[in-house]
């Protein structure tokens, strides 16, 4: 039995603080073919992917300036993920964590324009016989399992690294990762269904989905920004996966 005799090991324990673990989808992407890029290499932020990820640098930096206590930064190993990240990590002088977690859906269609006249070809019906799960690829469940375990360890990182210095609302970590993990493990946190209309996802690029922990690691909301909101209209809608 842990011995509880130390007046300050019994505090630490039991005064954990509260934390918050930022979902923070890349920037508009180079895609002049307007493929479903997936986890394909050599697809890079656009100028205006590199100046939503600015904006999103700048958004950081002054809530830190304002006393968020952000210690944690991890990306997806994808290179549009890395370069949203970039700016980040620059103004906050954080390094960038690398977690193949929070990586891209796999997806059976990776590469391939997807239309309508598309889906209609015979061969790629066995793919869509479950929508529900989805049959064309990674099991929604599955991505928001791996999402939130990464979430976890990032929420534990953060506060491990806040060293004590907690802010005004605990120990910040920020994740930047890809639209359907995102939504995947929102709708989870929500207590919804996972299937949904892939037109109806409220993740937009460079969009925020925020989970509030409790200190013992409950989850006690989430909350949704799109601070580069003014950067959207025009920009490019086709989704990773």
């Amino acid at each position: 039995m842990e011995d509880f005799g130390s007046h300050a090991i019994f505090e630490k324990l039991v005064n954990m603080p509260q934390a918050t673990v930022h979902l923070l989808r890349h920037g508009e992407v180079h895609n002049p073919d307007g493929v479903l890029y997936g986890r394909l290499p050599e697809f890079h932020l656009s100028e205006l992917g590199r100046e939503m990820a600015r904006m999103l640098a700048e958004h950081f930096r002054q809530r830190a300036e304002n006393g968020a206590r952000i210690t944690y930064l991890a990306a997806s190993p994808l290179d549009r993920a890395q370069e949203t990240a970039a700016p980040t990590a620059e103004a906050l002088r954080l390094q960038i964590h690398t977690d193949e977690r929070i990586i891209e859906a796999e997806n059976y269609f990776e590469g391939m324009k997807v239309t309508k006249a598309e889906l209609r070809r015979p061969k790629h019906w066995p793919r869509l016989v479950n929508p529900l799960r989805p049959s064309w690829g990674e099991p929604y469940k599955q991505q928001a399992s791996r999402v939130m375990a990464a979430v976890q360890d990032a929420r534990l990182r953060a506060i491990e690294l806040a060293d004590g210095n907690f802010g005004s609302a605990g120990p910040e970590a920020i994740m930047v990762s890809h639209q359907l993990p995102i939504w995947a493990t929102r709708l989870n946190a929500e207590g919804k269904p996972l299937w949904h209309d892939p037109r109806k996802r409220e993740c937009t690029l460079t969009s925020i989905t925020s989970l509030v922990f409790d200190d013992d690691g409950t989850l006690l909301r989430v909350q949704y920004s799109e601070p580069a909101a003014s950067l959207l209209p025009g920009a490019a809608s086709t989704p990773g996966a």
